[in-house]
């Protein structure tokens, strides 16, 4: 166990508990979304920091950040906030940031991102393969971390293209010093394919579904246990 990854959820029965997929974008439209990404981030950080009192192993907490945060907010005053604020170690803070971003590519967003990095946080590219970017882009930005998006490992345990697109993409992020993290891993067999092509982490059902903070801290405790446990 490694790290978290934030999931928004907006709990309203009027609204029959809208998905992200539906307000986020509300968000962006109508400005909110820099309020809503800033108290999404120092809960975060403060949340991760409640679980390393609470006794649990040190992890990473990850956050989704909106292309709109850093063209109509202060992302890099919101992330040295935060993490003032909760007094969590930047290094356990990873941003991350989708490739559509990258496709207003300036000078703003190139000083941004070396600000991000100055501030000690991890930057992670997420769900590669499905937006516009540029493969450039790669050598452009100090990213730390891609992320494969599921659509690429769902059927990496039935298709050999799968397999060999995967460890492509594994070869590709490992050659710009970059780790890579496997979304949607649901079975033992994908996770040992990614395993064997040297994958360095991977998240999904096949260890548990989302859950809120007092869940994740009772079902990390009792992971940690039985991989301490493993291992004696």
């Amino acid at each position: 166990l490694v790290a978290a990854e934030v999931l928004l959820r907006w709990h309203n029965n009027e609204l029959r508990n809208p998905g992200p997929d539906q307000f986020i974008s509300v968000a962006e439209e109508c400005g909110m979304i820099g309020m809503i990404g800033e108290w999404v981030m120092i809960n975060a950080c403060q949340q991760a920091m409640r679980w390393r009192r609470a006794g649990l192993p040190e992890i990473n907490i990850a956050v989704n950040i909106s292309a709109r945060q850093f063209e109509e907010s202060e992302i890099v005053d919101t992330v040295r906030r935060a993490l003032q604020q909760s007094g969590l170690p930047a290094r356990q803070l990873e941003l991350e940031i989708t490739e559509g971003l990258l496709i207003n590519d300036t000078p703003n967003l190139r000083q941004c991102f070396q600000e991000l990095k100055a501030l000690g946080v991890r930057l992670s590219l997420d769900d590669f393969g499905t937006g516009y970017a540029s493969l450039s882009y790669l050598k452009r930005y100090p990213f730390d971390i891609l992320k494969i998006d599921r659509s690429f490992v769902h059927d990496i345990d039935q298709s050999q293209d799968s397999v060999t697109l995967v460890n492509a993409i594994i070869a590709m992020a490992h050659s710009f010093g970059m780790s890579v993290i496997a979304e949607g891993v649901e079975n033992l067999q994908q996770r040992r394919l990614l395993k064997d092509h040297h994958c360095d982490m991977v998240q999904g059902f096949l260890y548990t579904p989302a859950l809120n903070a007092e869940a994740f801290s009772d079902w990390a405790k009792r992971y940690a246990d039985v991989h301490e446990a493993q291992h004696i």
